[in-house]
This record gives C-alpha cells, structure tokens and sequence, in this order.
C-alpha cells in the first residue's frame, strides 16, 4: 500500500488521529510504502525530532520509492488525461506509484485523488 503525505502526517504528527489505522494496517499484514516524493513533502513541514525518528523506524527513508521512467510516464499520461490537472503534478506522481505497483493508496485527501482513472484508494480500515 502506498502511502500518501496525508496519511503519513495525519499519523505521525499532533494528535495522531490516523495512528490506529496505520496501526491496524500493519497488523493486517499490509506493507506501506512511501514515495520518494511523499518524503519530500513530509520532510519539508516543521518536524520534530521524534516525529522524524517514527518515520524513519516505520517508513525508513532508504527504502523509499524512488521516482523512474514507469512512474514517470503514468504521471505524464495522468497529466494529460485528467481534469484540471495544473497544480496536482505531485498528487499524479503518487498516484503513479500506485498505479505502476498495482497497490492502494491511502489518502485522507480523496478529493485530490478521486478523479484518477483505476486508482483504487485504501479509505478503510482492515
């Protein structure tokens, strides 16, 4: 399952709404995977210390998912196909991990994502 920045935030971070989920995900025998680029964006936010060190001890940075030609293409291919798609190039590029990976993405951002043909989105808890 790939994971978005959303998701990612909303567990790691103030309240941890979304840490029982991703909780109940990794009982489930899910395996998250985090785009190189979701890194970026949760990377660049003001993190603490603690939250760095529980994304490195969940998602560690090393195994991150590299952005390549497959992913690339998807992306592009999105870009051109969906509406209103200027602004959302780093959504289409998550997106396209999913997509290239045949996973689902868990998103607390559905709007963003709705729109995307054979996107299949984690929306509930195992």
């Amino acid at each position: 399952m790939i994971v978005d920045t959303s998701a990612l935030v909303d567990s790691l971070t103030g309240p941890k709404r979304s840490a029982k989920t991703m909780r109940a995900f990794i009982a489930a025998g899910e395996r998250l995977l985090i785009p190189c680029l979701v890194l970026f964006e949760w990377q660049r936010g003001p993190r603490s210390e603690e939250e760095l060190a529980a994304q490195e001890a969940l998602l560690p940075a090393s195994g991150s998912l590299p952005f390549g030609s497959e992913e690339a293409a998807v992306a592009a291919r999105l870009f051109r196909e969906v509406p209103h798609s200027r602004g959302r190039e780093i959504d289409l590029a998550i997106a396209a991990h999913a997509l290239v990976r045949e996973e689902m993405l868990w998103t607390l951002n559905l709007k963003d994502f709705a729109d995307i043909p054979g996107l299949v989105l984690a929306t509930e808890t195992p």
